[in-house]
């Protein structure tokens, strides 16, 4: 496995590679349109690219945490989550707890963050957590460690930070061209150099229209091999392939988007975190494989949840294409049987049921944005914000009147 994350990881490297030539690229020619220097335009790039690098090293994870707007949780906030996590941990091999967060989101998706193994997160939404049994949610937790366990964390964090520096660069060049290319080019045409420059600007102005697209064909490279790899590996950890295969049809199905994803953090989710309005996700997704066709793949690994069932099963639905882990990968792998799925009949402390999750999560996300609760005796419980200001409040149900805390 080790072998195949270190191929993985240089191709990866090269491709981030390419993603800081664009964005040099880019400020090279604006450098020579705006600046008369194209030397001053590369500075400032390799300046913008140093910094960026630095940010998403130390503070990508806090980034993407904060955008979607996850809170962190302990043991006892969600005990059956937790315990998920740990029992993932334990599978994978990792050497320390990653924290773990709730997203405050009926969307259902999840992401893992982070710069290694041992600056780690992983994410789930309050819908994910409110839809998926026991089993669903190992794979999805499995999927997320298995990221972190094959380093993409960190790749995914770099590559996100470029991608939006590139974004950014290059709308804003195009809008200085639109706006300020013409007089521009009137001056460079009265200091004599007029044809020249306006070539320059016109390469320019093609460059900052398809460098985002570049930029964004080379991320999509990244990371949908990775998925593959990810699925295969949460596929062994939990030895149960069902799991993840039954909750990416869930996910899939769901017509919910994630409000904190944008364009450059949306291939850390798990599937494609956008909708098109009132739809469920296609399978030609733009960050992602087919999610059908990861379903497929996983069904198809009969009673095997080692790597090289997994392997088989992609050969099989991709006619004999190209493999995705290698024969010195698989050399050392054992065989490792598909284990019975967790019975859903009697829920019990370890599998409640739908209604018990639900009631579940949304108790957690009260809490956690400090609602309190006053019981009526008709035996409803009433939910306080915390900017309520009156003394009491009347029980929709009954009528009566309850006093809340005076200190409030």
């Amino acid at each position: 496995m080790w072998e195949q994350v270190r191929s993985n990881r240089i191709r990866s490297v090269v491709l981030v590679g390419m993603m800081a030539a664009l964005l040099l690229g880019v400020g090279y020619l604006l450098g020579e349109a705006f600046l008369d220097s194209p030397v001053s335009g590369l500075v400032i790039a390799l300046v913008i690219l140093a910094v960026l690098n630095l940010v998403a090293f130390f503070q990508g994870d806090n980034i993407m945490l904060a955008l979607s707007r996850a809170r962190k949780i302990k043991r006892d906030d969600h005990p059956r989550l937790y315990n998920i996590v740990e029992e993932m941990k334990i599978a994978s091999g990792l050497e320390r707890m990653p924290d773990v967060y709730i997203i405050d989101d009926q969307a259902m998706n999840a992401f893992a963050t982070g710069r290694d193994a041992n600056h780690a997160s992983v994410a789930v939404t309050a819908g994910l957590l409110q839809a998926l049994n026991r089993d669903e949610l190992q794979g999805v937790v499995g999927h997320e460690l298995a990221h972190i366990k094959n380093r993409d964390v960190l790749l995914m964090s770099l590559c996100g930070v470029l991608l939006g520096a590139i974004v950014i660069l290059a709308w804003y060049g195009s809008r200085i061209m639109l706006f300020g290319g013409m007089a521009g080019g009137r001056r460079s045409s009265r200091g004599g150099g007029g044809g020249g420059g306006g070539i320059i600007i016109i390469v320019a102005i093609v460059l900052a229209i398809l460098a985002p697209i570049l930029a964004q064909l080379i991320y999509f490279a990244i990371s949908r091999k990775r998925e593959y790899m990810a699925d295969a590996s949460s596929a062994l950890y939990t030895r149960y392939p069902e799991g993840l295969a039954s909750a990416l049809e869930k996910l899939g199905g769901s017509k919910i988007q994630v409000q904190g994803a944008n364009q450059a953090t949306a291939p850390a989710y798990i599937i494609n975190p956008f909708r098109e309005k009132g739809r469920a996700a296609a399978d030609l997704t733009s960050t992602h494989p087919p999610i059908s066709e990861r379903i497929r793949i996983l069904r198809s690994m009969g009673g095997g949840a080692s790597l090289a069932d997994y392997n088989k099963s992609y050969q099989s639905i991709h006619k004999g294409g190209k493999p995705v882990f290698s024969g010195a990968t698989l050399a050392g792998a054992g065989i490792v049987d598909v284990r019975a799925a967790v019975p859903e009949a009697a829920p019990t402390e370890h599998e409640p049921s739908k209604a018990e999750r639900t009631r579940e999560v949304s108790n957690l996300m009260w809490r956690m944005n400090k609602y309190e609760t006053v019981d009526c005796d008709c035996g409803t419980k009433l939910k306080i914000p915390p900017d309520f200001k009156r003394s009491n409040i009347r029980c929709p149900h009954c009528g009566r009147i309850n006093n809340v805390r005076p200190n409030r």
